[in-house]
């Protein structure tokens, strides 16, 4: 696989998230993104794995009973780009079904160059199938992959997991908006989206037994003591998920178990006991909203697919 890479995360911008967002009054917060260094990349893929965490075999299901159906829908395609393609192993069961049609490119879009590594390995053996990875963020890989599109071929983006589900609704659709102008009419997305579910169901998913999850949370105290020489003590910040239940979300936090002060370069920020730093949000859909959002956003729905078992859906949006 060919990476073509760029520096999209320079030490600079992250060091001025971390100081606005540790800095502000009121609730502190860090961007999600930062979560996804090579080693949250890893333990995310881990925590796909956990038994309580259903959400990526449900996508899996979907993907390899109805990959047949969803191929037929994509035959016109000739290249697939997945924004934040993790580890590829979801992938491969659409790849698959559509190289039994005709060759093809597809583009991961990662952040993390260990997971376009392991995006790799996954998928290098499928044949008719030339691998051109991209690290860099989702708009700008989306817009470098379009550009390389073959004359006739259409572009199907891959959006999966709960990835939508991280941004404000308001974002997400901005977002939509977005990768639409990016593609042609006649382009396609398939957008998985998380719906809503029992809470007995859903907050185990973000806060598993084996703490996990937690580890992959406080790594990113760890990377900013790695990468900006932070001086966070990790045994004195728990992981906590709650659910907003107007908001419809599971937000992970960092709870302060004391209260303390962190050294970050030149800069010193307090804590006080049970302070929390949002990390990440998890937004959850009814199954009716995909069509509504789709129609919102220059796309018509041609058509979804739900796992029973996890309550969660696989949206065929086609730009028009």
């Amino acid at each position: 696989m060919l990476i073509l890479s760029e520096e999209t995360q320079t030490v600079n911008s992250f060091a001025m998230d971390v100081r606005n967002g540790l800095g502000q009054t009121g609730q502190k917060e860090l961007p999600s993104k930062y979560l996804y260094d090579d080693v949250g990349s890893a333990l995310f893929e881990a925590i796909t794995r956990l038994p309580e965490y259903g959400l990526t075999r449900a996508e899996e299901r979907i993907l390899r009973e109805h990959s047949d159906d969803i191929a037929e829908h994509l035959v016109a395609h000739g290249m697939v780009v997945e924004l934040g393609s993790g580890s590829g192993r979801k992938t491969r069961q659409i790849l698959e079904a559509l190289a039994h049609h005709k060759s093809m490119t597809y583009c991961p879009i990662e952040i993390s160059s260990a997971a376009l590594v392991r995006c790799e390995r996954e998928l290098d053996d499928l044949a008719h199938v030339s691998i051109l990875g991209f690290e860099t963020e989702y708009l700008d890989g989306l817009s470098k992959a379009v550009a390389r599109r073959k004359p006739g071929d259409a572009v199907v983006v891959l959006f999966l997991g709960s990835s939508i589900g991280n941004f404000d609704r308001g974002s997400a659709e901005e977002l939509l908006h977005k990768i639409r102008h990016a593609i042609e009419p006649g382009d396609m997305l398939l957008l998985g989206t998380d719906l809503e579910k029992p809470l007995t169901q859903l907050i185990p998913a973000y806060d598993d037994a084996l703490g996990v999850t937690g580890a992959f949370n406080r790594n990113l105290l760890a990377r900013i003591n790695r990468e900006l020489g932070g001086d966070f003590e990790l045994s004195r910040f728990e992981h906590v998920a709650l659910y907003n239940a107007r908001e419809r979300r599971v937000e992970m936090h960092l709870r302060s178990m004391e209260t303390q002060t962190v050294n970050i370069e030149e800069a010193n920020f307090t804590f006080l006991c049970d302070e929390t730093i949002w990390t990440e949000s998890c937004h959850k859909y009814g199954k009716n909203e995909p069509p509504e959002i789709a129609r919102r956003t220059g796309f018509e729905c041609n058509a979804q697919w739900v796992d029973v078992e996890w309550q969660f859906a696989e949206n065929l949006f086609v730009a028009v």
